[in-house]
């Protein structure tokens, strides 16, 4: 690793203070964030410029432009900050000072990870854990997180990904909505009523897959699965899930599978930053495929 120059390197608060600035879009969301006044973060940010000789962002109106310079800088900053941030939580984790910090989606953690986590604690009773349920791809750097769980074919920026477990996806419905089939045709399902959560935009390309045309369906939108399987399990729709998380469902009868997808790219992966992980991430990510 070649050595820090810190003799050309500019103060770190005025870093500091244009990443928080860039990120929030403004002096004033930066200055709450970093709990400065306004007018410190705007000191900061034009001293940083006097020292770069470069002009970084402006104001025009009531938006805040940055120049293509500031926009590069901003995004290595945060990369940076993120990258300490994150190394920072492995630490506090390593050395019990801190959980260990996994994101996830909601229906992953309570349909197939809470009634298993009992067993990680009984074989890692010192290792505590902070499950933070979203369906967004969030910056694991940027927002100090060890671990995730994602959805999909393994490959996002930024993050090292590991198989988990394969995620066939079947088309289900309530009995009460299928009137005894247990089988339909794209034809039959488009002409059903359908429940879908919100920012998932895979489940619309995996639903074209099956020469369904997604602008053409009736959806009832929830904003989480937790309250789309619910809506399905009532019979207000059709619904797209990884058949992992309404096992139960299947199994039961509440839910009956009546497509079942062939692709099978789409996974289950444990994502993380670039990096060394701390000894209760790799206790974690062991047993977690020990599982499946």
């Amino acid at each position: 690793m070649p050595s820090l120059d810190w003799r050309r390197m500019p103060p770190l608060a005025a870093l500091r203070a244009f990443e928080a600035a860039a990120r929030n879009g403004g002096f004033s969301a930066a200055a709450r964030e970093l709990n400065v006044t306004h007018a410190a973060v705007a000191q900061q940010v034009r001293a940083l410029e006097a020292v770069l000789g470069l002009p970084l962002m402006w104001r025009e109106g009531r938006s805040l432009q940055i120049s293509p310079e500031g926009a590069r800088l901003a995004q290595a900053l945060s990369e940076g900050f993120g990258t300490i941030q994150a190394a920072l939580a492995g630490l506090a984790a390593e050395t019990g000072g801190g959980p260990l910090t996994v994101t996830l989606p909601p229906a992953f953690a309570s349909h197939w990870l809470m009634p298993r986590l009992a067993r990680f604690w009984k074989q890692h009773p010192d290792i505590s854990l902070s499950l933070l349920p979203d369906h967004r791809v969030i910056d694991l750097r940027r927002e100090g997180v060890a671990l995730g769980i994602r959805f999909g074919d393994g490959h996002w920026p930024g993050v090292r990904a590991e198989f988990l477990t394969r995620a066939p996806q079947v088309v289900v419905g309530a009995p009460a909505l299928l009137g005894g089939r247990t089988s339909l045709s794209p034809v039959e399902m488009a002409a059903l009523p359908w429940v879908r959560e919100a920012d998932w935009p895979e489940q619309m390309e995996l639903l074209q897959s099956i020469g369904l045309d997604p602008d053409g369906l009736r959806f009832t939108e929830l904003p989480n699965e937790e309250l789309a399987l619910s809506a399905v399990r009532e019979g207000l729709g059709l619904h797209l899930e990884s058949a992992a998380l309404v096992a139960d469902d299947l199994k039961s009868g509440r839910l009956v599978p009546v497509y079942e997808l062939p692709d099978d790219r789409t996974g289950f992966y444990v994502v993380y930053p670039p990096g060394p992980l701390s000894r209760s991430a790799r206790s974690f990510v062991s047993w977690l495929k020990a599982e499946v």
